[in-house]
């Protein structure tokens, strides 16, 4: 039996700039310095994280223009197995900017470009032909695509004999929900979005992860909580795994880099807890740099072995 093999989906990729500045203020022309420019969108962050933490994954994405061809080149060169479907519309491009005098982290993120029907079903096209045991669908989706896309995609998915995994939010989320999805990863905004009220308390978090498992919406639900680390609800039950300290410079790709790690972690044979700690170690090693979901993989595994020693512990 080969190494499984990860597949990710990114419908709306984006060329992220990431860079730093004293002060941002408004009307100013404001210098900044100490940029990084990275391959992203949610799909082609699990893909690069998971080939950084040895995965076998290939990663397909709309892209166009000369921002497209670049992300492609980016990926090319950090050796990450990749088809681009070209669409004319141009891919957009994120910008971070850390304020160094507050520590405040701002996020400008286009909605992208507009997709026609012809490039996405182009899309789902290339999805029959790579083969994989695991698809991750991740990011959210550009002007033109159905909000039922993602159902689509689970579907097709479960027909191929392919654990499906999910990472959206808004309609597409909800629409997705209860089609085949073996894991599915919101961060607290997002789920709290889904249900339309805050989950201030723990118990509350719990209990709708809980809930969500037990009516048939996914098969293992990831809530992820920043600082807090994450709650993993299966049909076993709850476990919650706090974070372990770290300085944060950026949260960019730290939710990417939780659901690569987590979902390769799971698709070599690792137990659901032991792939949440893999996910929350990856999730937190990712906050330590400045750009989009960048990380070591000695730094991962240490801090992996960390949590699980904890827990055994605890």
């Amino acid at each position: 039996m080969g190494t499984p093999r990860i597949v990710t989906l990114t419908l709306n990729p984006a060329l992220d700039l990431a860079t730093s500045a004293e002060t941002v203020r408004p009307t100013h022309k404001i210098r900044t310095f100490g940029e990084h420019l990275d391959a992203g969108g949610g799909g082609v962050n699990v893909a690069r994280v998971a080939h950084v933490l040895g995965g076998a994954v290939a990663a397909i994405l709309l892209a166009g223009g000369a921002t497209g061809q670049l992300v492609g080149e980016m990926l090319t060169e950090q050796g990450v197995a990749h088809r681009i479907v070209p669409t004319r519309g141009r891919t957009r491009i994120s910008v971070t900017v850390i304020e160094q005098s507050s520590g405040l982290e701002y996020r400008f993120v286009p909605e992208g470009p507009e997709v026609t029907e012809a490039e996405w079903r182009a899309a789902l096209d290339r999805l029959e032909e790579v083969p994989g045991d695991w698809l991750v669908a991740s990011g959210s989706l550009p002007r033109g695509v159905p909000v039922s896309i993602y159902a689509d995609v689970a579907r097709s998915a479960a027909r191929r004999g392919v654990r499906f995994v999910l990472d959206t939010s808004g309609p597409a989320l909800s629409a997705a929900l209860g089609s085949g999805i073996a894991l599915l990863k919101p961060s607290l905004g997002e789920l709290e979005g889904l249900l339309g009220r805050r989950l201030s308390d723990p118990a509350a978090q719990d209990a709708e992860a809980a809930a969500l498992v037990r009516s048939g919406a996914a098969g293992m639900v990831a809530l992820t909580l920043g600082r807090e680390g994450a709650v993993l609800a299966t049909r076993d039950g709850v476990v919650r795994l706090k974070a372990s300290a770290t300085q944060v410079q950026s949260a960019v790709g730290a939710g990417d880099s939780f659901l690569a790690a987590m979902t390769l972690a799971l698709a070599r044979d690792a137990a659901p807890t032991e792939a949440l700690a893999w996910g929350v170690a990856a999730g937190t090693a990712a906050t330590g740099g400045i750009g989009t979901a960048r990380l070591v993989r000695a730094d991962v595994e240490a801090r992996y072995r960390a949590l699980i020693a904890g827990a055994r512990t605890g």
